[in-house]
């Protein structure tokens, strides 16, 4: 997918869709949408119109003809479109802050997405939203996989699907694979929450381009931001969602409105239930506290009372399909309790959901300077200011945005750290707002001051994400781009392995062939030889594993290095690309033949003792009396630079392969000259960077690394920077040798010679 399409065709697909349906929104509440929260309005009734279409198999293809059928009903029943000419100011805010979420992976040139290797989460949701669009909570005709155990402990378990609805829609629409619009989506859903911050800042911040500056500073406080950078989608869902029901809450109660105006406000508060489960109404608990007393003192006990019983009616009817997947799904567990911290480090500080927190890495305390904490005071005392200033106005739709802290609070006290930061970033936006509105009261008494004030919070706010955007964790977009490409050709020819680590292949690209992760989530058991499996995050050689379990799987999709070993046969090399070479093994066969393996960690050929090979031949004729042979596996050589010095025994064309992961722009020169550089390559445990080819003569040869700092592209700031070595060198081109076939009579031709491996086969 190219960057246009995923980054301009996609978010327009999702605009219209959005757009569509909220204008039927529009025209079911009696045509008193505010213009900004069409687009928004119509996100929340994507994700509850979603939970019923794909609460069966029978009904989740339905979803998108519905969804666009609805949206174009809206279009229609809205002609001649009273909205008229958009107004630009919003849409340039929204337009704005798509951009400042997105800029990441948009200045990096690729359709990919942000928190590689930080958190995993997006595999699932990748996997997720691919299951429920076509076939909704069901896993019938799922073989055993990583991706069924994926979802057999999520979506079966009945958790939250809501956000995933319009995500999937649009690219179904569109076309392309989910992970290369993940990240749209996601600036997306911050630009939603711009729009209904627009409407909530109204008739509080004087002037209309005051007021734009305020929504987008406003829409973007830096832990949202780095919850985005993980890829944090219901985060950012809930805190649009949470704007959205405050933007729209005071015509609830507004003195002359009717039921009609009820069903926008339920739309918005059974979206955040579709979102987060039923206890996603924490969240408005205090806000629809405050409406019932409003109600109250406006239109009488009776009269409030029918309308909450109306509003409650309607609200129950349009989570419907949440409650029916479960009330508290399993996965909720780690949302409570003191140990549930998942990727943190420890609670997080509450001080940073007032917007401004200058670190790279949200888990970590800022650098601790003066004007760090000036910063951070200033953003306090602003936001107190801004609170008693909405009270003075009686500004209704601050005043119930703001009482969402309250719900932030409670969850912060009595939830997991994980459920805290959480609650923390969603409720960030809203206490950024009342900084800005505290700020722009400063503003009027002095100009001076208040401008100083506004430019330092706003700086604040910049200041943060700049490091956040120097931080960010990008997805290796050729490299998932293969294994884009791998699963659909392996498609049904599974089931598959990968011995790495790679969550985004065995949950989502292989899923059409049974892949499943070594080190992941599994439904067969890949043991290791010595006992054991393998920890999740780290990578396996197959020389390592249990050939029992190895031979479980038809197709091998494993990742490139200096030092893999050569799986046993009968596999045989099918593809070898840049990343990853795949192996397959004929169907039929699945006894595993005596093996033994050679090498170490960084040399994966070693010499054998002649006692360990005639014993294997001995193995062998036990095991299955004939004529046994033993076949060999030669590996080419690998030699350490990682010194600077080092020697070749041969001249030719050798390849470079530095271990673990870079961030900024690093270079590789060998004899003084330039041969490859590497910029933003991550990878989990055990991964290898291709650095480049040169022609080398025979004898002695200096290598360095020159590692580039931190500089305007997104991630080289990362921190803290990834430890990186050994550097191999290695012949290039060279794939797997042929192997070497002697009788067991002659098994000492093979002793006193480096191999991968060694086996015994009778026929």
């Amino acid at each position: 997918m190219s960057l246009f399409a995923a980054w301009v065709l996609y978010p327009l697909i999702l605009l219209a869709l959005c757009a569509g349906l909220g204008l039927l929104v529009d025209a079911l509440s009696g045509r008193r949408l505010p213009g900004a929260l069409v687009a928004p309005a119509g996100f929340a009734a994507a994700v509850v119109l979603g939970g019923f279409t794909t609460a069966t198999d029978a009904t989740a293809e339905l979803t998108v003809p519905v969804l666009l059928g609805l949206a174009a009903l809206g279009a229609g029943l809205s002609l001649p479109w009273r909205f008229g000419r958009p107004d630009p100011l919003p849409l340039a805010v929204a337009a704005s802050v798509f951009f400042v979420f997105g800029a990441p992976v948009i200045l990096s040139g690729e359709p990919t997405f942000a928190g590689y290797i930080t958190l995993d989460d997006t595999a699932t949701w990748l996997a997720m939203t691919d299951r429920i669009m076509e076939h909704g909570r069901s896993l019938d005709g799922l073989g055993p996989s990583t991706y069924r155990a994926t979802l057999d402990f999520n979506l079966a378990a009945g958790y939250p699907i809501g956000v995933f609805v319009p995500f999937g829609a649009a690219q179904k629409l569109g076309g392309g694979d989910l992970a290369w619009v993940f990240q749209p989506y996601l600036s997306f859903l911050a630009a939603m929450l711009s729009l209904s911050l627009w409407r909530i800042l109204a008739k509080v911040v004087d002037g209309r381009r005051l007021r734009a500056f305020a929504a987008f500073v406003a829409a973007q406080p830096a832990l949202l931001y780095g919850y985005a950078m993980w890829g944090g989608v219901k985060e950012l869902a809930a805190a649009a969602l949470v704007a959205l029901a405050a933007a729209l809450a005071p015509a609830a109660v507004r003195p002359g409105s009717g039921p009609r105006e009820l069903i926008a406000l339920a739309l918005a508060a059974a979206a955040l239930v579709g979102v987060l489960s039923p206890g996603g109404l924490v969240w408005l608990g205090p806000m629809l506290a405050v409406l019932a007393v409003l109600a109250y003192r406006r239109f009488g006990p009776r009269a409030a009372a029918v309308r909450a019983a109306l509003f409650a009616a309607l609200l129950a009817l349009l989570v419907l399909p949440v409650l029916a997947s479960g009330i508290v799904p399993p996965t909720s567990k780690p949302l409570v309790g003191s140990d549930g911290e998942g990727n943190l480090r420890g609670p997080l500080n509450a001080l940073q959901a007032l917007g401004v927190w200058p670190s790279g890495d949200f888990r970590f305390d800022p650098d601790g300077t003066v004007v760090t904490v000036v910063l951070i005071a200033l953003a306090l005392a602003a936001a107190l200011l801004g609170l008693w200033m909405a009270w003075r106005r009686r500004a209704e739709r601050p005043l119930l945005y703001a009482v969402a802290i309250a719900a932030a609070a409670a969850i912060v006290l009595l939830g997991s750290p994980w459920a805290g930061g959480k609650a923390l970033a969603t409720v960030s936006p809203a206490v950024l707002s009342l900084a800005l509105l505290g700020a722009v009261a400063a503003l009027r008494l002095d100009r001076v001051a208040g401008g100083l004030l506004v430019v330092a919070i706003a700086g604040g706010v910049l200041w943060s994400n700049v490091l956040a955007y120097g931080g960010v964790s990008l997805a290796p977009y050729d490299q998932l781009l293969e294994l884009e490409r791998i699963g659909k050709e392996v498609a049904g020819e599974g089931p598959a392995l990968m011995t790495e680590y790679n969550p985004y292949g065995a949950r989502h690209f292989l899923r059409e062939a049974d892949g499943e992760g070594a080190s992941e989530l599994r439904e067969r058991t890949v043991p290791l030889r010595e006992g054991g499996v393998v920890e999740k995050g780290y990578a396996a050689d197959t020389d390592e594993l249990d050939l029992a379990g190895l031979f479980e799987f038809r197709t091998l999709v494993l990742r490139r290095s200096p030092v893999a070993s050569r799986p046993p046969l009968p596999y045989r090399l099918v593809e070898r690309g840049e990343y990853y070479e795949v192996w397959q093994r004929p169907e039929g066969e699945r006894t595993p033949p005596e093996h033994l393996a050679l090498g170490s960690e960084l040399d994966a050929a070693a010499a054998p003792d002649c006692g360990e090979v005639s014993g294997l031949g001995l193995l062998a004729l036990q095991r299955a009396p004939g004529e046994a042979r033993l076949l060999a596996a030669p590996h080419a050589p690998a030699y350490d630079a990682t010194d600077g010095s080092f020697d070749v025994p041969r001249a030719g064309a050798y390849e470079a392969w530095l271990k673990g992961s870079v961030r900024g722009l690093d270079e590789l020169y060998v004899d003084g000259e330039k041969i490859g550089e590497a910029r933003q390559e991550i990878n989990n445990e055990g991964g290898w960077i291709d650095m480049g080819e040169t022609e080398l003569s025979a004898g002695g040869h200096e290598a360095e690394l020159r590692f580039g700092g931190a500089d305007l592209h997104p991630g080289s700031g990362g921190f803290p920077r990834p430890e990186v070595g050994p550097l191999l060198l290695a012949p290039a081109g060279e794939g797997p040798g042929e192997v070497v076939s002697v009788p067991l009579e002659e098994s000492e031709r093979l002793c006193g010679r480096e191999w991968d491996w060694i086996e015994a086969v009778t026929r």
